[in-house]
């Protein structure tokens, strides 16, 4: 798949239904900032997977080390 088409897959909503913003505006759920989550519907291929990315990051800093 050439990159022209990759960029047109659409990126579903990690949206998991867990909402609820922590002190600094993050979602407990999908990691995503409350700005994330408000450009969302109007953010093209690329930035949405950019926001995919920096709010799986977030999710795993809060998940918990065994």
């Amino acid at each position: 798949m050439s990159s022209s088409q990759a960029s047109e897959v659409p990126i579903p909503s990690p949206c998991c239904r867990r909402c609820c913003l922590d002190d600094g505006d993050i979602c407990l759920g999908c990691g995503r900032s409350l700005a994330e989550i408000l450009e969302w519907s109007a953010a093209d291929g690329a930035r949405r997977r950019a926001i995919v990315e920096t709010a799986q990051e977030r999710r795993n800093l809060r998940l918990p080390r065994g």
